[in-house]
């Protein structure tokens, strides 16, 4: 049960019914990931926004992305958000879940490309410890192309993931069962 107070659908009323309407156009239902955002529908459309820009990002592929959520929320331990991207990889992008578990130890993937892998791993490093990127790190990830746009909006990915995590393990969402 989570400790902090989250709206059904049967619940909401405002603009969070409003937000909540066009969750459900897009889903078919409200989630526990927005739900976790229900007291605050500020924060939701926030988070909302968040979704769509990285959901039809020109050059960070759906692969990469839910491969850098995963890493995050491993790290995390945050089951729901683990095993909602794992399902994103295996049902929308055809990776086996053994694809998957051997991304996550590794940080490697014969599903993504060299470039992305590169990627992946920056973002996930530079999470460990951000005081060790360095001009090197930048320059191997522009030689293979990446810009400095689709670097920051990575490590801004992983960085929200990891944030969306703690809420979720703070106030014990991922517990929930609606």
């Amino acid at each position: 049960m989570p400790i902090i107070k989250t709206y059904e659908t049967n619940e909401a009323s405002g603009e969070l019914l409003e937000i909540y309407n066009e969750i459900i156009k897009v889903r078919g239902s409200v989630g526990n990931n927005a739900k976790l955002f229900s007291s605050s529908p500020e924060l939701l459309k926030q988070q909302l926004d968040f979704i769509k820009y990285y959901s039809t990002h020109p050059t960070l592929s759906m692969p990469l992305l839910a491969s850098i959520r995963i890493c995050v929320s491993s790290k995390e331990e945050c089951n729901f958000c683990i095993d909602f991207n794992t399902a994103m990889l295996v049902n929308h992008a055809k990776w086996s879940i053994e694809e998957v578990q051997s991304m996550k130890k590794d940080l490697d993937s014969s599903k993504l490309t060299q470039k992305e892998n590169a990627l992946l791993k920056f973002v996930i490093n530079s999470m460990k410890d951000p005081h060790k990127v360095n001009e090197n790190d930048m320059d191997e990830l522009r030689k293979l192309d990446w810009q400095d746009k689709d670097i920051i909006d990575a490590l801004n990915h992983g960085a929200r993931m990891l944030a969306t995590d703690i809420l979720f393990n703070a106030f014990k969402i991922e517990d929930y069962k609606a």
